[in-house]
């Protein structure tokens, strides 16, 4: 149920493709409130629908999607504004930082064009003020020498330079919304921590509302207030963060979990994996889509698929025989 103080609502998404082999269905049925201030952590595996259900929130779907749902930001239905209203949407409502630091930057401009282009064009500031802005905005994500980084181009820097960058030009328009599209691809571990931790403390200073789409659980532990887990384009668990982690109810959260490397594994021991591959998104199959991946599996979960049911305390799951019990 949507509440006023959820700056933004989905209810019943879906969203399909096109494709010479049939329809592919990217997300299914997804419902999700998110007030603002606080941050969601989106996690699954490559081909689970999270980044599809980022990109149609925010209007950026290709011309060969078909989305059904209902889409709310500030309590009015996306798919009822113009095309015009969408765009103004972005900077200053909605912002994301794309997947790939190394290819999402233009290689041609230079940074302080790239930062302050949006400085100029969404809220109307001025060259100089926009230079001035970008300045601040560079010491703020610790970029040594802010003055000297506007006038070098992408390939003079590092990934975790470059992904720094993306989160100023996501950030500069003070926006309510922000989306991270696996905002540590490619980054070493230790890079990888710093740009964490310098996105939420982002978030809590500009008072925004994050979505955190990540493979790996283990990145939105410390990060985020809840987390939706999707497999094959449906939400399978939806809890804060909290509860999740203390009492999951999903045997494929608990194998995601597994498979995250731990430092304390003795050298040469296999890592866990999920075995096995999602089902053929252009396919109906019956039954619950993990089945043929579950360590605990039984008859009625290959006929029959689960609905999402809710503990009683806002903790969502869809299995038919959940970890530790259910309601």
């Amino acid at each position: 149920m949507s509440l006023e103080s959820d700056l933004l609502t989905i209810e019943g998404l879906n969203v399909s493709f096109a494709t010479p082999r049939g329809n592919l269905k990217a997300v299914r049925d997804v419902s999700i409130q998110l007030p603002k201030g606080e941050s969601l952590g989106v996690v699954g595996e490559s081909g689970s629908g999270k980044t599809v259900l980022s990109r149609a929130t925010m209007g950026l779907l290709p011309s060969t999607a078909t989305r059904s749902g209902v889409i709310k930001f500030r309590g009015e239905v996306i798919s009822e504004l113009s095309s015009v209203e969408v765009r103004n949407l972005w900077g200053t409502g909605m912002a994301m930082i794309f997947q790939d630091p190394m290819t999402a930057l233009n290689p041609v401009r230079r940074i302080g064009d790239q930062l302050t282009e949006s400085l100029t064009e969404r809220i109307g500031m001025d060259k100089r003020a926009a230079t001035e802005r970008a300045i601040a905005l560079l010491k703020r994500v610790r970029i040594p020498d802010p003055e000297g980084m506007l006038k070098k181009f992408p390939y003079q820097l590092s990934g975790g330079m470059r992904q720094r960058i993306m989160i100023a030009i996501a950030v500069s328009c003070n926006p309510e919304m922000l989306f991270a599209d696996e905002p540590t691809t490619a980054l070493d571990v230790t890079v990888q921590a710093q740009v964490l931790e310098l996105l939420t403390e982002l978030r809590k200073e500009f008072n925004m509302s994050m979505i955190l789409v990540t493979h790996d659980l283990g990145v939105v532990a410390g990060h985020t207030d809840r987390i939706a887990v999707m497999y094959a384009g449906d939400m399978v668990e939806y809890a804060p963060t909290r509860s999740l982690f203390a009492n999951m109810k999903m045997p494929y959260t608990e194998a995601l979990l597994k498979s995250i490397p731990r430092l304390e594994t003795p050298t040469g021991t296999r890592l866990p994996v999920v075995e096995g591959r999602l089902p053929d998104p252009t396919k109906d199959e019956p039954g619950c889509p993990f089945a043929n991946r579950c360590d605990y599996v039984q008859d009625k979960c290959r006929a029959e698929k689960p609905p999402l049911k809710d503990d009683g305390d806002n903790h969502f799951y869809r299995c038919w025989f959940p970890l530790g019990g259910g309601k």
